[in-house]
């Protein structure tokens, strides 16, 4: 879970621990000193006293390992109800490999993803895809949309005319870049009726 949300870019401790709601702080600590010798993450001064933890270029290549797994496990009912995480950061590597399976060579896309108000920075060019959890500096589109619907869409529980319909509105930018997106973003996780 750990290598899940630091898909979404560098992570101080405390956006760590509230996207793991009940860790305990020295059992967090355990598995990022893990994660660390194992060559998956580091640590680096952010400046301001901060540290922050990011992916290695090892770390990353768990990208596409990550959304398999997400993907074979919506086949399974959840044990108990889905809890909406501290924050959203887990949902960026799951939006960048949905993207990276459906974009072409020729997609070029600056998008401000807004999840119940959180942001993404997405950004296709070149055959290539970058989701990371922040605002973006100057976006092509703002759509925004909420947690539990893109969650029925990744899991095909709900079809894409239901989904675009009711449940994203495009904020700002070009009709025609967010429509570019929206079909990116479907086809990636699937489909969706």
């Amino acid at each position: 879970m750990l290598l899940r949300d630091l898909h979404a870019g560098p992570a101080r401790f405390s956006d760590l621990q509230s996207s793991l709601p009940g860790i305990a702080p020295n059992l967090l600590t355990e598995r990022l000193r893990a994660l660390e010798s194992e060559g998956l993450i580091r640590r680096k001064d952010a400046g301001y006293n901060v540290s922050v933890y990011e992916l290695t270029d090892l770390g990353s290549s768990t990208g596409s390992l990550l959304f398999e797994l997400a993907r074979f496990g919506s086949q399974f009912a959840p044990a108990e109800e889905i809890v909406r995480p501290g924050n959203l950061r887990t949902i960026a590597v799951t939006l960048k490999m949905a993207l990276a399976a459906a974009i072409t060579k020729t997609d070029s896309l600056r998008v401000e993803l807004r999840v119940d108000d959180e942001p993404f920075d997405i950004f296709v060019a070149d055959g290539q895809v970058t989701v990371l959890y922040r605002r973006s500096e100057d976006p092509e589109v703002v759509i925004s949309t909420s947690y539990a619907p893109l969650l029925s869409i990744g899991d095909d529980e709900m079809s894409r005319e239901e989904f675009g319909r009711n449940h994203v509105e495009v904020v700002g930018g070009s009709e025609v870049k967010a429509r570019r997106f929206f079909e990116l973003m479907v086809s990636g996780f699937g489909g969706a009726g």
